[in-house]
């Protein structure tokens, strides 16, 4: 591949350690800054557990999770929010891979790779 700088195998794993590490972190926080909100509004009431009640849609759509927890409107939005991050570090490290295998010039990997990220989100919009 002319003209493309090719990562050392070293750098290619402290580049995907560091991702890794950067989004578990960024979820631990989201979290962690949700549950205290959230604790400091609700964490006097007693639970009822005699009726079930789902989630409501703001709480399964996207953007409104997004919108809810950076208006921080809804506490429980930046938890879920935080989960999310989670959820998408892993996906998102996927990717990353295929892309560092690629920069590599290593396509048996990258078709590999791209098999994996293509069941991860089909497994994830599975419904």
């Amino acid at each position: 591949m002319a003209g493309k700088r090719r990562f050392s195998e070293a750098q290619f794993e402290q580049l995907l350690g560091n991702l890794l590490r950067a989004g578990v972190s960024l979820s631990a926080v989201l979290v962690a800054i949700g549950g205290v909100l959230y604790l400091l509004r609700h964490g006097g009431e007693a639970p009822s557990y005699h009726v079930f009640r789902g989630e409501p849609a703001e709480f399964r759509v996207l953007s409104a999770i997004v919108e809810n927890a950076v208006t921080l409107q809804r506490r429980r939005s930046l938890i879920q929010l935080g989960l999310l991050v989670l959820i998408a570090t892993p996906i998102v490290r996927v990717a990353f891979s295929a892309y560092g295998f690629w920069r590599q010039g290593d396509r048996t990997y990258v078709i590999i790779t791209l098999l994996v990220l293509g069941l991860l989100l089909y497994s994830l919009f599975q419904t």
